[in-house]
């Protein structure tokens, strides 16, 4: 598998990945490989991530995500951690020389790795030992002796990913509600036109309160949720673009007016959509 490097090449539309990332350009820039799993692991594991950066500490550059509704696990040089969904923005910051080996799960894998609610874990972390138990420091001591010698070479940041996939196939195969919630996911992150939970009730033929148990057993998180972070990801997206109106987005997003769109992502994101479309200009 060959790293995807689409995001980073100037010109190219930003991926998925990008519309979490709320990148400033003004920042100094941190080598980020992301790649897919194995194909037989597509239902627990969405992509890894790998950043590699060297920042001088006046320049100490922050991380800036609007989290998808999946778990996390992170193992850097300092800390290995396993992150439920910030509902919120999610942030950290970059200084000196660092790396980590990120894994963005699946929505069916959150449950399947705590064993437990996932909604026990909505805007918390852990250490990783405390979050999965032995396994977690055995995963941190393996990756950390593969990336150690060089970060920066991408074959040792394959062999790191491929740790964390033998470990996951002891998770499958995804069971029933797994793969529901996963679709549930896949169809509101990918048609802009739902915009209500109704749309989401008809199209899985579940009535709203099956939706809610669902959702916030497997994601911790509502229906309404997913629709609204949906729409910010793509907001972002769209004030990157020169020549767009505000007025234009929020009738794209299926706000019921410009101040609508301003409110939800001055709430989540600290800032308004103008300053941040500022950064691109």
């Amino acid at each position: 598998m060959k790293p995807d490097r689409s995001s980073e090449a100037a010109g190219t539309r930003f991926d998925d990945v990008e519309r979490a990332h709320l990148v400033d350009p003004a920042d100094t820039p941190v080598s980020i490989g992301r790649w897919a799993p194995s194909p037989d692991l597509a239902d627990l594991i969405r992509r890894f991530w790998v950043p590699v950066w060297s920042v001088p500490d006046d320049r100490a550059t922050p991380q800036r995500v609007l989290q998808y509704p999946v778990c996390l696990l992170i193992v850097t040089a300092d800390y290995a951690r396993f992150y439920g969904v910030n509902t919120g923005l999610s942030e950290v910051t970059l200084a000196g020389e660092g790396w980590g080996v990120g894994t963005m799960f699946a929505p069916a894998a959150g449950a399947l790795v705590t064993g437990g609610p996932v909604a026990d874990w909505t805007d918390r972390f852990a250490d990783l030992s405390d979050a999965i138990g032995d396994t977690g420091q055995s995963l941190t001591t393996r990756i950390r002796e593969t990336m150690a010698p060089d970060p920066r070479d991408v074959a040792r940041q394959h062999e790191a990913t491929t740790i964390v996939e033998t470990w996951m196939r002891g998770f499958g195969p995804v069971d029933e509600d797994g793969h529901l919630v996963n679709a549930i996911v896949e169809f509101v992150e990918n048609d802009s036109s739902v915009t209500s939970v109704t749309q989401i009730c008809e199209r899985f033929h579940l009535t709203e309160r099956s939706l809610q148990r669902l959702t916030r057993r497997r994601l911790g998180l509502t229906p309404k949720w997913l629709i609204q972070r949906r729409r910010l990801h793509e907001a972002a997206e769209r004030l990157r673009e020169s020549g767009v109106t505000l007025a234009t987005i929020a009738a794209e997003l299926g706000y019921a007016d410009e101040p609508h769109l301003v409110r939800d992502f001055r709430t989540v994101t600290g800032m308004t959509p103008g300053r941040f479309s500022a950064r691109f200009e």
